[in-house]
């Protein structure tokens, strides 16, 4: 049976003694000192940097291992007081698509046995690695340590090659065959859904025995409720505008093409509207597709003195771009959560999302958002028209989305990983061996 581990929001409890003392994370293909929304940067970074943080806050000492991309980067390099990420050199110093990263694993894994081995026997006491990359890295450290190895997909390729956008590569062979041994091989699989974990069975025929269910969570310090016209104010934008907001990377599995077509349609329905869309992203990791593209897209259907593009942006001032919004369209043809879904909400602001994946557990549907089925732009314009048409349900909405975000936090995710490595670890056969 595949074991949830979501509970009712409630106060994070101790965890008991010290089974736990170290712990080594693998994000070997992106660092979490980077912004995310741009190149591979994204959601994985905010999960591991935040339970990172609050393993340490639990008195777990934590070494995050990933690549070096500049010679300027210190090996070592201090996250916040008991966390430190250690750069591995491998391969050149720069930024390299993902889909050239499996070429460096062998020399991403002897960076992580080298680093371990200046230490006394032991040292680790599990290893829980994040996407694929990172998981056939943890597999051989695992093997040679005599520790756990614990996975997280955070997306899967067998998952995105159902869902291809029309201008999205399929994922390779190399990555799906990769994916499979992973599956078969890691003592645990932590899934963020309950849908994740169906698919992790479904399609890899993994064993429900050893997947548990661990909701991300999401700052609540800093995505809070606050005053729109206090934050369109701060942000330059019109008080008096419509505004429909896409955060993220800007590739086609996002289909933020989406938005744009389906704002055309709403312009076209109502004229007179004033209509504003603001996409805050920069483009994917080994892909040409990125904002140019979409300035392009809008140009063509009439629409570009409505749309606004901008960077990344660091935690607050996305919480701010949050509350400055009338509604956060995530079209997504897949996600494994959806963190922005619920950073919006935890601002206050109702989502408009794709029903796909863990959209529909980070989304209460009818609640604090809807969810759409389907990417046809047409359909996605009438659930804006539906929504701005009425704002005494937004209102309510997004009353709503706060108390839904409320029951979703780092803590409490982290309270439950924990729980889930101390289980592993005390389990018997928990070392992976090579197949």
């Amino acid at each position: 049976m595949i074991v949830s581990t979501v509970q009712p929001p409630r106060e994070p409890q101790p965890v008991g003694g010290n089974v736990i003392r170290r712990v080594a994370l693998l994000s070997v293909h992106t660092s979490p000192l980077e912004q995310p929304g741009s190149g591979d940067a994204g959601g994985l970074n905010v999960y591991v940097s935040q339970t990172a943080r609050h393993l340490a806050r639990a008195g777990v000492e934590v070494d995050i291992f990933t690549r070096a991309t500049s010679s300027a980067l210190e090996t070592a390099t201090t996250l916040t007081p008991g966390v430190t990420v250690q750069h591995i050199d491998a391969g050149p110093y720069q930024s390299l698509p993902k889909e050239d990263l499996p070429a460096q694993l062998c020399a991403l894994t002897a960076g992580v046995l080298r680093a371990e081995s200046s230490r006394p026997a032991g040292w680790y006491d599990l290893i829980h690695s994040h996407y694929w990359l990172s998981g056939h890295v943890g597999w051989l450290a695992a093997e040679r340590w005599r520790v756990p190895l614990v996975h997280t997909m955070h997306t899967m390729a067998r998952v995105k090659n159902n869902h291809l956008a029309a201008l999205d590569v399929p994922e390779p062979t190399t990555r799906v065959i990769g994916e499979q041994q992973l599956v078969n091989i890691a003592t645990r699989l932590v899934a963020n859904t309950d849908d994740e974990a169906r698919e992790l069975v479904d399609l890899y025929a993994a064993d429900p025995d050893r997947i548990r269910v661990v909701t991300p969570g999401v700052d609540l310090d800093v995505f809070y409720p606050g005053s729109r016209p206090m934050a369109r104010t701060a942000l330059g934008l019109a008080l008096d505008e419509r505004i429909l907001l896409f955060v993220g990377r800007v590739q086609p599995h996002k289909a933020p093409d989406v938005l744009i077509r389906a704002a055309a349609a709403l312009v076209h329905m109502h004229p007179a509207s004033k209509l504003r869309v603001v996409v805050c992203g920069g483009a994917s990791g080994g892909t040409e597709y990125g904002p140019a593209a979409l300035q392009e897209l809008a140009r063509s259907l009439g629409i570009a003195e409505h749309v606004t593009f901008l960077p990344p942006k660091p935690a607050a001032d996305l919480a701010l771009l949050y509350r400055a919004a009338d509604l956060v369209v995530v079209p997504s043809y897949s996600e494994s959560f959806g963190l922005v879904a619920l950073e919006a909400q935890a601002c206050g602001t109702p989502v408009l999302a794709a029903a796909v994946g863990g959209l529909r557990t980070a989304v209460a549907d009818g609640e604090s958002g809807v969810l759409v089925h389907g990417h046809d732009a047409h359909t996605w314009a009438q659930a804006m028209s539906d929504l701005l048409q009425q704002p005494e349900v937004l209102m309510r909405m997004g009353e709503a989305a706060v108390w839904h975000a409320a029951g979703f936090s780092w803590a409490l995710t982290t309270e439950k990983l924990l729980r889930v490595y101390e289980e592993t670890v005390r389990s018997p056969n928990s070392v992976p061996t090579l197949l």
